[in-house]
């Protein structure tokens, strides 16, 4: 925060948006965009940024691609926003610079795990409405997450009551696997449709052999039927 104070009062010459300050400092170029009413991420950023503060905003969607021109981008801090939806794609072109990004103090209930495992920053995810699931349990065990706000990433709501309001770790330390219970609810459904599929083909083998039977018998009566029509026509 202090740097970006100094960063402050030094005018930055080059393009930057209606809505923001840019300022430099020592080469690192930053764009300021706290606190400014925003609803989207501005399109245009100038291409060299290093820091980017959209922190305080209205910003409720993170889209594809965000971010891909940013390719100097070290810092990103979308945190107190109104954000609920990050697409797959997000952070794509930013993965490999960006060093910290800040996604704390938001409306995320999920988030793909494409769009954080990718990444080698530090994430701050702390005090979102979270639902405790596989894809969040494994972006807490892949992701550099910032070991100062991890205990804050805490259940909203979860596939049990009584994990609701506990922190997400605490729940994992006591042995939960969301993934595990995921896969037996995917092996409970694999099995009844394929009971249903069983059922069908039986059914119709029943039926089948039940539709053979009769013409069957129809036809051995007819056959017995054929020797005293035979003998009254002589």
């Amino acid at each position: 925060q202090a740097f970006f104070c100094l960063l402050l009062c030094v005018p930055w010459g080059s393009s930057c948006p209606p809505s923001c300050q840019c300022t430099e400092r020592a080469g690192a170029k930053a764009v300021l965009c706290s606190s400014r009413h925003l609803e989207e991420i501005p399109k245009d950023i100038p291409k060299d940024a290093v820091f980017l503060k959209l922190d305080a905003n209205s910003i409720t969607r993170i889209p594809s691609n965000a971010f891909r021109h940013l390719s100097h981008l070290e810092e990103l801090d979308l945190s107190r926003n109104a954000i609920e939806k990050i697409d797959r794609a997000a952070f794509k072109g930013v993965a490999a610079g960006l060093r910290t990004l800040d996604l704390s103090s938001n409306r995320i209930r999920s988030i793909p795990k494409e769009a954080l495992l990718a990444l080698n920053a530090k994430l701050r995810l702390a005090n979102n409405p979270w639902h405790c699931e596989c894809a969040l349990q494994e972006v807490l065990w892949e992701a550099r997450l910032d070991p100062d706000s991890v205990q804050d990433i805490t259940c909203h709501t979860a596939p049990r009551e009584e994990y609701v309001g506990k922190p997400l770790l605490q729940v994992l330390d006591a042995g939960v696997n969301f993934c595990s219970v995921r896969q037996r609810t995917t092996d409970v459904a694999m099995f009844i449709t394929m009971f249903g599929w069983f059922t069908m083909v039986i059914v119709y083998v029943i039926c089948y052999v039940r539709h053979n039977r009769e013409d069957t018998c129809k036809h051995v009566d007819y056959l017995k039927s054929l020797p005293s029509t035979q003998g009254h026509a002589e």
